[in-house]
């Protein structure tokens, strides 16, 4: 059974924009916490990725440095797009993005299924720590996508 954190931002930018931003993998390096030292390392590794398209990730979580390969698996511009993991630490990893314009706000909604490995104590672990975690990179990654779109205004 997965575990679902879902995160919400507004956007005082068009939703173009914000899709954009949010869909350049340069700009997702950027906007990560610096302790990860997240990096792009294969398939699409800077600019913005689209449908059919995979990026391999390396960065250290948990004092582990760990590669995550994705595929975009949905892409539906500038309304939406999914991210599936491929390979990586967890037994499964579906991140989908969506995007809606409400008059000049753009309120993007990230929510992310993840299920770790290990049966029963990967479960715990879920629940125990890694939702938290989850959340907690999604919001500051959200943040520092906003700080960026609005410098871009």
């Amino acid at each position: 059974m997965a575990t679902t954190v879902t995160t919400r931002i507004e956007i005082e930018a068009p939703i173009a924009l914000c899709f954009a931003m949010a869909s350049d993998i340069g700009v997702h390096t950027r906007t990560v916490w610096r302790h990860t030292r997240e990096k792009a390392v294969a398939g699409v590794t800077d600019g913005p990725i689209k449908g059919g398209e995979t990026v391999t990730f390396e960065a250290t979580h948990f004092g582990i440095r760990q590669r995550l390969t994705s595929l975009i698996s949905e892409y539906d511009s500038p309304n939406r797009f999914v991210d599936e993991t491929l390979k990586g630490a967890f037994k499964s990893l579906r991140h989908i993005h969506e995007f809606e314009q409400i008059g000049n706000i753009t309120v993007m909604t990230d929510t992310l299924h993840f299920e770790a490995p290990f049966g029963l104590l990967g479960r715990i672990v879920e629940v125990l720590i890694l939702k938290r975690y989850m959340r907690r990179f999604l919001e500051h990654r959200n943040k520092q996508l906003k700080k960026l779109i609005l410098e871009k205004l």
